[in-house]
């Protein structure tokens, strides 16, 4: 019996060796999303629940060879990026997606959870300039933000004009995730054409919410794979965070990962 295959995600990032991040979280959130997960790696960490010890960029024709290898032959319905690490593998990835025919969704990745860099300082200026204009939507957390456009965001009236100066450089869509001010945990989803989308959950008193931003962008790259419309894609994404933000467990003796799979335990 014919079975029809899902749709196909491709995520464009780093591993993470404690699973709760990168390529690992990726292709945990989109098999509980119901879709098939890819992977293209850029980069080896050494990382636990206490950081990260040390990362390894894999060479530019690696990751071309993996992203043509996978493309050419399966095809995509979306594409998401994660931690590209250097000047050379941001912009073989935009050159890369310059004729992507999916949704791009760019997680402009800067440092870890722990505050280790995942990102060259050389290559901030890369990824604004040239990975950017190729994105459907760009995830910033309030710390890229600032690294992107030099806006230190310090309350919810100040993140639609941070969301227009990123907008400014070329994406369809951005997300300014609100995670890190106080109170509710809200997220503006602003567009090119002055959209503007607000999402809003608890925020719950839990620790352990290693790869929030790769689970959400993993997430929405998911939901568009399914054919949701941009804010309908972001509505279901934050719903599935929210809950494994709430399902996040201890882990080793730092920070513990989200629960990608929550809603098997629920």
């Amino acid at each position: 019996m014919a079975v029809s295959a899902p749709p196909r995600v491709l995520t464009i990032a780093g591993s993470d060796s404690g699973g709760g991040a990168g390529i690992q979280a990726d292709l945990k959130t989109m098999l509980a999303l119901g879709v098939h997960g890819m992977s293209v790696l850029t980069a080896v960490t050494a990382q636990n629940s206490l950081g990260v010890q040390g990362y390894w960029e894999l060479p530019a024709e690696a990751v071309r060879a993996q992203y043509r290898s996978v493309v050419d032959d399966i095809g995509v319905q979306a594409v998401k990026t994660g931690m590209l690490a250097s000047v050379t593998l941001v912009e073989t990835v935009a050159e890369l997606l310059a004729d992507c025919p999916a949704p791009v969704v760019v997680d402009p990745v800067g440092v870890s959870k722990h505050g280790d860099p995942l990102l060259a300082a050389e290559a901030v200026a890369t990824v604004r300039d040239r990975l950017l204009p190729h994105a459907t939507l760009a995830t910033p957390n309030l710390h890229e933000v600032a690294q992107l456009t030099g806006i230190t965001v310090l309350e919810e009236g100040e993140m639609r004009p941070a969301a227009d100066a990123l907008l400014a450089h070329g994406p369809r869509w951005v997300l300014v995730k609100g995670g890190h001010l106080p109170g509710e945990a809200a997220d503006l989803l602003a567009g090119r054409d002055g959209e503007e989308y607000w999402f809003r959950s608890p925020r719950y008193d839990n620790r352990h919410t290693h790869g929030t931003g790769c689970t959400l962008a993993s997430a929405i790259a998911a939901e568009l794979a399914k054919g949701s419309p941009m804010p309908e894609a972001v509505a279901a994404a934050k719903e599935y965070v929210t809950g494994a933000i709430r399902g996040g467990f201890a882990l080793g003796a730092g920070i513990g990962p989200v629960d990608h799979g929550w809603r098997t335990r629920h």
